[in-house]
């Protein structure tokens, strides 16, 4: 008893625990600091109240940021770069339903879960918190 007991505590250790915390790890995009508080009350970001909305907002991160309504109570945030090549005139990405758009290589990237089949890295994603009203999305 003692051995599963030290094995379910040593097993966290060992193999880690999730966070929750997104990767960013990613050669061409840098990773600055963001700390935004949007207000869902305002207009600019009426689209975020229904589920499967998004709003982009420049000026944040490296490209701006695209955040999407998931679920109707939950939030991404992911940056508007194109996350699979340098930057360049053509790689800040568009919304397009569901999906985000990165004109560069013609490939969309599901707002859902960041990610976009055959290519090597997903979105580059930030945390969302909740809280009535406001949204704080951070890294």
């Amino acid at each position: 008893m003692k051995k599963c007991f030290l094995l379910l505590i040593a097993f966290p250790i060992l193999f880690g625990c999730s966070t929750n915390s997104p990767k960013n790890n990613n050669p061409y995009l840098p990773n600055y600091s963001v700390n935004l508080n949007i207000n869902l009350s305002l207009p600019e970001y009426s689209n975020l109240k229904s589920m499967s909305n998004a709003v982009y907002i420049s000026g944040q991160g490296v490209r701006g940021i695209i955040v999407f309504n998931n679920s109707g109570i939950t939030y991404n945030a992911f940056d508007a770069a194109c996350p699979n090549q340098a930057l360049s005139s053509c790689s800040t990405m568009t919304i397009k339903g569901i999906n985000a758009l990165c004109a560069c290589e013609n490939a969309e990237y599901s707002l859902f879960s960041g990610q976009c089949a055959g290519k090597q890295y997903p979105l580059k994603q930030y945390r969302v918190e909740v809280n009535g009203n406001l949204l704080h999305v951070y890294n």
